[in-house]
């Protein structure tokens, strides 16, 4: 199949692969089986290597930083992204109306679908195979996960000082994503009570949150 080509492992057993890109409203429609199991075990493997791998790799941080570098990048959004560079919605198979509703480009069912090949990947050839897809797909991730885990949340820095007089609406929006989807550059806006404060850019969405709340202290300061 050309997803395991794109993953870089091909399956002994395909029809765990199939599994893996089952939902739960294609089974219920096919009476067959969801992925659901796969993606309850894969999760735990998704944090069990990704613990060992910021174990490791990173001796200096502190138990506490460990366990924010890897909430960081154990979530939906990290998953998604490795869903959208590996094609996932290509291959999932889903009931008719979720199809319509478009579920295929879904970020939860993505992620899903991502712990879910990880179980798979497990099952079909162990904990060599599966560290090495987990590692490939989210190193860059952890990696710049760990250069903000010590760096102070501007976010509530920014929030504790517009709230000093009153309560106020604070809001993020992205604005705009630009390059490829392995390299895209995030740029957000932060507002107060609508007035627009300053605009920053990231990596990722939590990244450039975090940059255009550091410019807006820069302003006000």
């Amino acid at each position: 199949m050309e997803i395991e080509k794109s993953i870089g492992y091909t399956f002994k057993n395909k029809k765990l692969l199939e599994k893996a890109l089952t939902h739960t409203s294609y089974a219920y429609e096919n009476k067959v089986e969801s992925n659901e199991k796969l993606e309850f075990l894969g999760d735990s493997i998704l944090e069990f290597i990704s613990s060992k791998y910021i174990y490791s790799k990173y001796p200096n941080l502190k138990e506490g930083e460990m366990t924010k570098v890897r909430a960081t990048v154990v979530c939906e959004e990290s998953l998604h992204k490795v869903a959208k560079l590996h094609g996932f919605s290509d291959f999932l198979k889903l009931g008719k109306s979720e199809q319509l509703s478009g579920g295929k480009n879904r970020p939860a069912i993505l992620a899903d679908s991502v712990e879910a090949v990880i179980a798979a990947i497990y099952l079909d050839g162990g904990l060599e195979p599966v560290d090495k897809f987990i590692v490939e797909n989210l190193s860059n991730e952890i990696e710049m996960a760990t250069k903000h885990v010590g760096i102070r949340d501007y976010k509530t820095v920014l929030q504790e000082k517009l709230q000093e007089h009153g309560e106020v609406k604070i809001e993020y929006q992205i604005i705009s994503e630009k390059g490829p989807d392995h390299d895209k550059i995030f740029e957000a806006q932060v507002s107060c009570d609508g007035r627009i404060l300053a605009k920053g850019t990231g990596k990722s969405k939590k990244e450039a949150h975090m940059s255009a709340a550091k410019k807006a202290l820069e302003i006000i300061n």
